[in-house]
C-alpha cells in the first residue's frame, strides 16, 4: 500500500468475501486491481492433488480472486500480481504451477527462489524480452531481483505471455498481451521500491494505468 501511495494511487484494500454481486460491483467501483502475495493456490484448481510440500491454503481467498480476476479481465481494468498473483493469473487462465521448487521433485536449480530478510536485498537477475509491456516500462533486458516464493508457473496458461526469465529458465513475468494492463511478477517489488528504481516504475506504471484525465481533473477539482 506504501508502493501504491508513493506513485500517486490510493490504496483500498478488499473485504474477503466469495459473493460475486459484491465482486462485481468492486470490479465495476475501482480504477485497478492489485493482487498481492500470500496463500498457496489450492492445487485442486488446476487439477492436481495437495502434495505435502504445498503451504497453507485460503478457499475463500481463492474464490474471491477467481471471480475479480475474471471481472476485471472481462472490464479490460488495469491488474497487477506479485508472486502469488501471478501464480492466480496463471492458474485462473487455465496453466498449473510447481507445488515446491525447494524440493527438487519438480524442477532443480541453483537460483535462490527463497531468500532470508530483508527482502529490500535483491537475489539474482531476470531476463526480460524485446516488445512487450514489462520491458517498455523498465527499458532494460536484465535487472536483479529480490525473491521470496517456493512455487511457481510449471505450464504456462495460453492466454499469458512470459515476458522474464530466471537464469534458470523459471518465469519471473508474465502479461496478457490482449488487454491494456494485465501483468504480473514472480519477485516482490513493494518490499524493495523504497530502494530500487525498476520495482518503482512498476508501481509508477500500474497507478498510471489505473487514472483518466476525468479522474485526475475532479481530484484537482476537489483541492482547488
Amino acid at each position: 500500500m506504501y508502493a501504491i501511495e508513493s506513485a500517486g494511487g490510493i490504496p483500498i484494500m478488499l473485504p474477503l468475501t466469495t459473493n460475486p454481486e459484491i465482486m462485481i460491483r468492486l470490479a465495476h467501483e475501482f480504477d485497478g486491481f492489485l493482487f498481492t502475495g500470500g496463500h498457496d493456490l489450492n492445487p485442486e484448481l488446476y487439477h492436481e492433488k495437495v502434495e505435502d510440500t504445498c503451504g497453507e491454503l485460503c478457499y475463500e481467498r481463492d474464490r474471491m480472486e477467481a471471480l475479480l480476476f475474471q471481472k476485471v479481465v472481462e472490464l479490460d481494468k488495469p491488474a497487477f500480481g506479485i508472486c502469488r498473483g501471478l501464480q492466480l493469473f496463471n492458474v485462473m487462465l487455465g496453466g498449473s504451477l510447481i507445488q515446491d521448487i525447494p524440493t527438487g521433485f519438480q524442477v532443480a536449480t541453483p537460483v535462490q527462489h527463497k531468500q532470508s530478510p530483508p527482502y529490500t536485498n535483491l537475489v539474482h537477475d531476470v531476463h526480460i524480452v524485446n516488445n512487450n509491456l514489462l520491458h517498455d516500462i523498465v527499458q532494460t533486458n536484465t535487472i536483479k531481483v529480490n525473491s521470496y516464493h517456493h512455487q511457481g508457473i510449471k505450464v504456462l496458461a495460453d492466454q499469458l505471455t512470459a515476458v522474464a526469465v530466471a537464469e534458470d529458465g523459471l518465469v519471473e513475468a508474465v502479461v496478457m498481451p490482449d488487454r491494456t494492463f494485465v501483468m504480473a511478477v514472480q519477485w516482490h517489488p513493494e518490499y524493495s521500491f523504497s530502494v530500487d528504481e525498476y520495482s518503482q516504475k512498476l508501481f509508477s506504471s500500474f497507478v498510471s494505468s489505473c487514472q483518466s484525465l476525468g479522474y485526475d481533473q475532479n481530484i484537482q477539482d476537489i483541492i482547488a
